[in-house]
């Protein structure tokens, strides 16, 4: 397999997921030259077969140094515990004991916590032990903490440290049979996508802005073999992107509209992935004051998410037609910037009276779900952004947003969600009682609500959803998680694993399916037109 196409001067860490009996993978390290670090429920760490793997196959542990070493272990119901079993090489750490039903039970933000902070630069064997149904999201979890992008003196090395992640299944027959050359793939590219979707995150915008971002596109189009169709500056104004256009046009970077698009023979659905990729959000003429402004990175945190996920879902054998729609813009302070009472009139055709430049994520995502609907015919549109302060106020730093027009698809993006690790909940959708804050008097609508006190987080969304066609009646589902793209000043790659999972019974490899929700059926476009909704 091709190499994975990483950012200048991406580092750290190889995190690898070998295959094979896991007991021959730790006999292959000695304790001490190099750590290993066991991460897992009480419950679990307490079982025979676990003792019996670690005593016997790590140098200088015994049965009863293990049995001792997880005896003293105390974890609480919100917090976990640790201990060394062998100096200080050998960790084993408990997770918190509860799990709740919002949650997901194989707790893999606990997971990568303990990774996070038990992991040291001499560590080589991270052993995870989980069940079936919690392996694929404590696999991305493990991946997490080892970020890429640094410009610290001290990670300046061209060398990757390679670390091996393994997983003992306490509910298999065979709790040390490691993973199959599949499931190995799958991880592996999850991993990566995470990580690539951390490293777009964590870079500041003189090395992220938008010529940065569509010239990494270009990279992992090539890699995953998908076209990829680039629409940047002035054309987009020609070709009527109001709203990607306005709000970047007065940066020194133009802003672009990015499409990859993966069309294996056979398909018979069309899926759209749209993020939104704001470099950089000053806030336009409405600037953020110093305290608000500064992390303002991240809020490309929607497109990192989708490119990171249609290059694994690509290369894990996406059967479907899937596009991953780009809108990369930043909302820069010039001669050229939008002015509050402007009227830019979007792809959709609707005209929206600007009320505020602060509130430019929903403009450039109206014109990738009205392209992705009128000129991609997709069946099925999720978009994915940082859009609103208010989620993390409404759902938390943990679980998205979710707003989408589809009961089913609700209870499918919930499900996929507790089965990832990346949490979402649903916020209501009633564009009779929410949409009539966006009232203007001399355009289709406002940009920014009249009252902040009416549910911003859906007001959000169904601006966005206003930008449909009036007659599409395919699934249309949102995700805000301005909240989950970051955690302790570090991206998180939120959204990669939440794809993947959701539109795992679309891939050809199985790592996923027995996770992955059974997806609604949805109208498809046969004669290459967006799906229409019946008339009566």
């Amino acid at each position: 397999m091709a190499s994975v196409p990483l950012l200048p001067g991406d580092a750290g860490y190889d995190i690898q997921y070998p295959t094979g009996n896991i007991e021959e993978i730790l006999k292959r390290q000695r304790p001490n030259d190099s750590a290993f670090l066991v991460v897992g429920e009480k419950s679990l760490l307490k079982s025979d077969d676990l003792r019996q793997c670690m005593g016997t196959n790590i140098d200088f542990i015994t049965l009863e140094s293990w049995q001792q070493a997880v005896h003293q272990l105390f974890p609480g119901e919100y917090s976990g515990d640790s201990c060394r079993v062998y100096l200080k090489n050998v960790v084993v750490s408990a997770l918190p004991t509860l799990a709740s039903r919002h949650n997901s039970p194989g707790l893999p933000h606990a997971v990568a916590d303990a990774v996070g902070s038990g992991y040291r630069s001499s560590t080589r064997v991270i052993v995870i032990v989980c069940t079936e149904e919690t392996l694929y999201a404590s696999g991305c979890a493990a991946s997490r903490p080892f970020y890429r992008y640094s410009q610290k003196a001290s990670a300046g090395k061209s060398a990757m440290d390679t670390v091996e992640v393994v997983f003992f299944r306490s509910d298999l027959p065979n709790p040390c049979q490691g993973l199959s050359e599949e499931e190995s793939l799958a991880f592996v590219m999850s991993g990566n996508g995470i990580r690539m979707a951390q490293s777009i995150v964590d870079r500041p915008c003189n090395l992220m802005h938008t010529d940065a971002f569509v010239n990494h596109a270009r990279e992992v189009a090539r890699y995953v073999g998908s076209e990829i169709q680039v629409i940047q500056g002035q054309e987009l104004d020609e070709r009527g992107f109001g709203g990607i256009y306005g709000v970047g046009k007065a940066a020194d970077h133009p802003p672009a509209l990015a499409v990859l698009s993966h069309k294996p023979a056979g398909a018979t659905k069309t899926v759209a992935w749209v993020g939104k990729g704001i470099v950089y959000d000053t806030g336009g003429l409405s600037m953020k004051p110093k305290g608000t402004m500064a992390g303002m990175k991240r809020d490309c945190g929607g497109a990192a998410a989708i490119l990171g996920a249609f290059m694994n879902a690509v290369k894990l054998g996406f059967k479907e037609n899937l596009h991953c729609v780009l809108c990369l813009a930043e909302n820069a302070v010039g001669p050229l910037a939008t002015r509050p009472d402007d009227v830019h009139v979007l792809y959709s055709g609707r005209s929206v009276e600007i009320n505020n430049p602060d509130a430019e994520g929903r403009l450039v995502l109206g014109d990738g779900v009205s392209y992705a609907a009128r000129d991609l015919c997709a069946d099925v549109i999720l978009d994915m952004a940082t859009l609103t302060g208010a989620q993390g106020i409404a759902t938390g730093r943990y679980h998205g947003a979710l707003l989408t027009n589809n009961e089913d698809w609700q209870d499918a993006v919930c499900s996929a969600g507790r089965a990832s690790g990346d949490l979402v909940f649903p916020v209501p959708f009633t564009p009779e009682l929410h949409f009539p804050e966006f009232d203007s008097a001399v355009a289709d609508m406002k940009n920014s609500v009249k009252r902040r006190d009416n549910a911003q987080p859906s007001c959000a969304g169904l601006f966005i959803h206003s930008h449909l066609p009036k007659d599409y009646a395919g699934a249309w589902i949102h995700v805000d998680m301005a909240a989950p793209v970051c955690g302790h000043e570090r991206a998180t790659g939120y959204g990669v694993a939440l794809l993947t999972s959701l539109f795992g019974s679309y891939l050809e490899n199985s790592t996923v399916h027995g996770i992955a929700p059974a997806l609604p059926a949805v109208p498809y476009a046969a004669d290459g037109e967006p799906p229409r909704k019946r008339r009566r």
